[in-house]
């Protein structure tokens, strides 16, 4: 099954980048990333064999167990290059980080053929472009200054990607919690 290990923000966090989006402007040529998708990826771990699961379950729990909640929130946004518009996190960013090295340590001591490491760049995708050269700076500035409630990071995540099946252009991906340990270090 393809996995990743994340950070999930509250209904709450959602709630508030949702109405800051409603405000924004819209270009034509983006996708919108849907709300019940929205998620901190902290290692993407691709396919997975079934039988690597016990083992990095177990990995996942000690990595969550060895971390201590700690704060976050939605800030800001960016992008990468003309095909990609996100918003950041502020607060307990080395935290996060920590977390995320965690979770790509337990991955590949489970097995799991990890991408090259490189420094995480905590980012939660809010659309992509069809094609590139789309024009974000509407949406960047209209973003710049958004500023989400703190809130409390407690729990890891293991996040199964179904990816779309159907054809229909405009179809995203369906994301399902398969693991969840709560942050107790």
């Amino acid at each position: 099954m393809r996995l990743f290990a994340a950070v999930l923000p509250p209904p709450g966090a959602t709630a508030e980048l949702r109405a800051a989006l409603d405000a924004a402007p819209r270009p034509d040529g983006l996708r919108w990333t849907a709300a019940a998708g929205w998620h901190f990826t902290l290692a993407f771990m691709g396919e997975v064999p079934d039988p690597l699961l016990p083992d990095l379950h177990a990995r996942l729990a000690r990595a969550a167990a060895r971390t201590a909640p700690f704060p976050l929130r939605l800030h800001g946004v960016g992008h990468f290059g003309d095909r990609a518009l996100w918003t950041g996190a502020a607060g307990g960013l080395d935290d996060l980080r920590l977390l995320a090295e965690r979770a790509d340590a337990a991955a590949r001591r489970a097995g799991v053929p990890m991408e090259q490491h490189r420094r995480y760049t905590p980012h939660l995708t809010l659309a992509r472009s069809h094609h590139g050269g789309t024009d974000l700076r509407p949406c960047l500035d209209a973003l710049a200054g958004f500023e989400g409630t703190p809130w409390q990071v407690d729990t890891l995540s293991l996040v199964r990607s179904n990816l779309p099946t159907s054809g229909i252009p405009g179809e995203q991906p369906r994301y399902e919690t398969v693991g969840a340990w709560t942050l107790s270090g």
